[in-house]
């Protein structure tokens, strides 16, 4: 069985030591109590604050952030996922995420595919690759970030190339506590997968986080829940099939009839 460890803090924008050394507190807990991977909310080593990211962040340093993320990983003994911008060669700024393994080697990368607000849309560009699936410790893993785990498509995507835990780094503002009560638990239910969403807590360039960061099992069931504030979250992965298959949804679907009702 995976331990999955999930970080609820709150951020210092543009202060990227203090941020990081959060992440490694928070590793070394998670590593101690057992867990084999910890999820961290979007943007966190940075901050969330899109305008002053692209306006005060250099890229330079990107790589330089990417590799102490890795050193905390592969010291502590703790898969890690982490949220960052990344230029891409065309010069595009994405928001992304990266798991890397205990050892500090990447498993997995991702790119946000739909921007929240205003913000947002003006700092980064939506990327169009869809989530990718990984083997972790035996379980088959996949990425979305915040605002993507809101549509099905995305979801249901990274059900069909076979995920069972989906890691949603995420940056959930006060007023959307629907989101993780009610969209992302319907999520794990209509794809019968995990979803571990770790969200911000406290205020960041004048965004007041929501914190309530939850694990919902394949059958809807909440695994873990955080309050608002500070908390490190554990949740034990039930065994692949375990729960959510009284329906069928998956085996149920029907492509071809979609495609023809039009988009």
């Amino acid at each position: 069985m995976v331990l999955l460890a999930l970080m609820q803090a709150n951020a210092v924008v543009l202060d990227i030591e203090a941020n990081c050394g959060a992440v490694d507190a928070a590793a070394a807990t998670a590593a101690a109590a057992g867990a084999q991977l910890l999820l961290t909310p979007e943007l966190f080593p940075v901050g969330y604050a899109p305008l002053r990211l692209r306006a005060e962040l250099d890229p330079a340093a990107l790589a330089t952030i990417r590799q102490a993320l890795a050193d905390i990983a592969r010291t502590n003994g703790i898969a890690l996922v982490y949220s960052l911008p990344a230029v891409t060669a065309a010069g595009e700024w994405q928001i992304t995420a990266t798991l890397v393994d205990e050892h500090g080697d990447e498993l997995l990368s991702y790119a946000k595919v739909h921007l929240f607000g205003p913000e947002e849309r003006q700092a980064f560009v939506p990327a169009v690759a869809s989530p990718g699936v990984v083997n972790f410790h035996g379980v088959k893993v996949s990425m979305v970030i915040c605002y993507d785990v809101e549509f099905p498509e995305s979801v249901r995507a990274a059900a069909l190339r076979g995920a069972e835990l989906l890691l949603v780094p995420t940056a959930l503002g006060e007023g959307f506590e629907a989101v993780p009560q009610v969209l992302v638990r319907a999520r794990a239910l209509e794809n019968h997968l995990t979803v571990a969403y770790a969200n911000h807590s406290g205020t960041e360039d004048g965004c007041d986080f929501l914190g309530g960061s939850v694990v919902a099992a394949p059958d809807g069931g909440l695994l873990a829940s955080a309050g608002p504030g500070t908390e490190l979250l554990f949740a034990e992965l039930p065994a692949p099939g375990a729960a959510g298959q009284d329906v069928a949804y998956l085996e149920d679907l029907r492509p071809e009839i979609y495609r023809s009702w039009g988009s």
